[in-house]
């Protein structure tokens, strides 16, 4: 047998032909144990993202990553997670996790922050006064036995090699690979000890995948790999042509989860939001039927138990759970501008991904991992695809700092001479899922 040597694997890989288990463990065991260079494992990922991984290849290349660290294991079957490939104003798990958890799911919510033009749960739950995510794994464990529930930031502990091969994806221009996508999702969500998964693969100008196609091929990938791996997977391929929802920005995006909470939040990021939770009520076991899991997900919210429960998580990770009774405990900008209609019509589009720049202009998001975020920035958009608008009407208001004059006229601007794009013809309402997968 030839001896395995990263010279070898990246000439196969070259030429497309498929790796073995024993080959791609070698690689993930070399990378922990810095033997071999970071500059090997690149071109590596390069002939992965031009020639594409089979499906038994993206298996063992999440088996590999997922056993490179610590894994969590939980009894029973109702230990469900939910993951988003990320949009504008995509605050769903705050919303989903509570009702879930109070419906009998066990919610392990390992988040992440937010870099580019989507914002991070971590850094939304952060806008909560007191809230502590840096929980350790032992903790982390404890609280999901006991409430059910629990959130805390990306720690080393789970899938080290995910952190290595993502940081070197995002230099290289690998990040948009199916089967690399796939692994570092995979082996993330299978190490915090789920059972079950639910995916919310966004799709549009504000998203990840552009394309229906892409989306549905990123869906195939996941729910093949969780087959694999004895998970029952559930993914749902929905709309982010537009923010969900009206609010954009931390703060505003805590306000909007509490509302909804409280039965009065915006239509689509509710009934999204109560559909995945009822997919992850189901899949978990709680109840036999979709449709009975939906009318418990519903149930939850207006009897208020829900809310009671984002509550509960708040005090029990040191936050201060008055925010949901009064919103000024939050850090809110003062001053207020307006995006106003320049003519009659409707609203034709968005560039979405370009409204959430224009949050982190504000200092609603981050540049380089090291800046600090402005919790109280952003915007509410009043108007939505499709609306009919009179000239003169707010279509969005912008929360901002005294000294950011310049920054809002730049905004005004740029919204409406090129991110809202408007029609004078009525335009049909836009879906909200598209698609459901699972296996």
């Amino acid at each position: 047998m030839t001896q395995m040597s990263m010279y070898n694997i990246l000439e196969k890989k070259k030429h497309n032909k498929v790796l073995s288990k024993e080959e791609i463990k070698w690689v993930i065991d070399s990378l922990m144990e810095k033997k071999i260079e970071d500059y090997q494992v690149a071109a590596l990922l390069m002939a992965i993202y031009l020639n594409g991984m089979t499906k038994e290849e993206t298996a063992h290349l999440t088996d590999a990553m997922l056993y490179s660290g610590k894994t969590l294991s939980f009894d029973g079957l109702n230990v469900v997670d939910k993951h988003s490939t990320g949009g504008i104003g995509d605050k769903t798990s705050l919303i989903l996790a509570p009702i879930a958890a109070v419906c009998g799911v066990k919610v392990p919510m390992i988040a992440g922050r937010g870099l580019g033009f989507t914002g991070g749960t971590v850094d939304k739950m952060e806008a909560i006064p007191g809230f502590k995510t840096d929980l350790d794994l032992k903790e982390f464990e404890s609280r999901l036995n006991e409430k059910g529930i629990v959130l805390i930031g990306q720690t080393g502990e789970i899938a080290p090699a995910d952190k290595i091969i993502y940081a070197l994806r995002d230099v290289t221009a690998t990040i948009d690979s199916i089967p690399l996508i796939t692994a570092s999702i995979m082996s993330k969500k299978l190490a915090e000890g789920a059972n079950g998964i639910v995916m919310d693969i966004k799709v549009g100008s504000g998203a990840f995948m552009r394309t229906k196609s892409e989306a549905k091929k990123l869906a195939r990938s996941i729910i093949n790999t969780a087959s694999r791996f004895d998970k029952k997977c559930v993914t749902l391929l929905t709309n982010m042509n537009q923010p969900l929802g009206e609010a954009v920005g931390h703060t505003l995006e805590v306000i909007e989860c509490i509302e909804v909470l409280k039965g009065r939040g915006p239509k689509d990021l509710s009934s999204l939001s109560i559909e995945l939770a009822a997919h992850m009520i189901h899949i978990a076991g709680v109840e036999k039927t979709y449709a009975a899991a939906l009318k418990k997900a519903r149930k939850s919210v207006k009897d208020g138990s829900a809310l009671k429960k984002f509550e509960e998580l708040i005090s029990d990770q040191e936050g201060d759970s008055q925010v949901t009774k009064n919103y000024d405990l939050m850090d809110l900008a003062p001053e207020r501008s307006y995006i106003v209609a320049p003519k009659d019509g409707y609203i034709k589009s968005f560039k979405n991904a370009d409204i959430g720049f224009m949050c982190t202009e504000l200092g609603g998001g981050r540049k380089v991992k090291s800046d600090k975020i402005d919790f109280g920035v952003g915007f509410i958009f009043h108007k939505r695809l499709s609306d009919k608008i009179k000239k003169g009407d707010k279509i969005a208001t912008i929360y901002h700092r005294k000294d950011q004059g310049k920054i809002v006229e730049d905004i005004q601007h740029r919204m409406l001479n090129d991110i809202i794009k408007f029609s004078s013809t009525k335009l049909s309402k836009p879906e909200i899922v598209y698609e459901i997968l699972k296996n």
